[in-house]
């Protein structure tokens, strides 16, 4: 297969985290209607808790002022157009899919920052211990497909470079 052959790959990928993405916040928003519920708990170790993000991952940058849900928005725009060009370079279809991914969970938190001035975010996993509570941040679908993306770039970067010195 070509290079470019991977693209559609990574368009699909993209497509699917948005969509997933974008209709768990509907659903968050309208049907459950979680902003005035506040918080349900799912298990024992996994809640929905409303949370307007208008910072960046963990809430960074927070500070920016009136104007900063449409800088981060055009920071991230730009970043998907870096994804878009890495996308048309990808080597293998895990590369491809892991880039499609990232941009979909990109481009559905720019969509939340132009609409809302803020990130929806809503998923909150949290654990009781003998010696206190463990709390991970609230996030969202495009959140971990972000992570997750970036996660299998990173350990697929390790096997190209160990494929690499095997052949030299």
């Amino acid at each position: 297969m070509t290079r470019r052959s991977y693209v559609p790959l990574g368009l699909i990928a993209g497509l699917i985290v948005l969509a997933a993405d974008q209709a768990s916040k509907w659903w968050v928003l309208n049907g459950l209607d979680l902003p005035q519920l506040r918080q349900v708990v799912l298990l024992p170790v996994l809640s929905l808790t409303m949370v307007w993000n208008t910072g960046v991952t963990f809430g960074l940058l927070n500070g920016l002022g009136s104007w900063g849900h449409v800088l981060l928005a055009g920071v991230s725009l730009a970043v998907v157009g870096a994804l878009g060009v890495w996308l048309w370079r990808a080597e293998n279809p895990v590369v491809a899919t892991a880039i499609g991914a990232i941009a979909g969970g990109a481009i559905g938190n720019v969509i939340d920052r132009l609409r809302f001035g803020a990130v929806v975010d809503f998923i909150h996993a949290h654990v009781a211990t003998p010696w206190g509570d463990l709390s991970w941040y609230v996030f969202n679908v495009a959140d971990a497909a972000i992570v997750c993306g970036v996660a299998v770039l990173i350990i697929e970067s390790q096997f190209l470079r160990r494929r690499q010195e095997k052949s030299a």
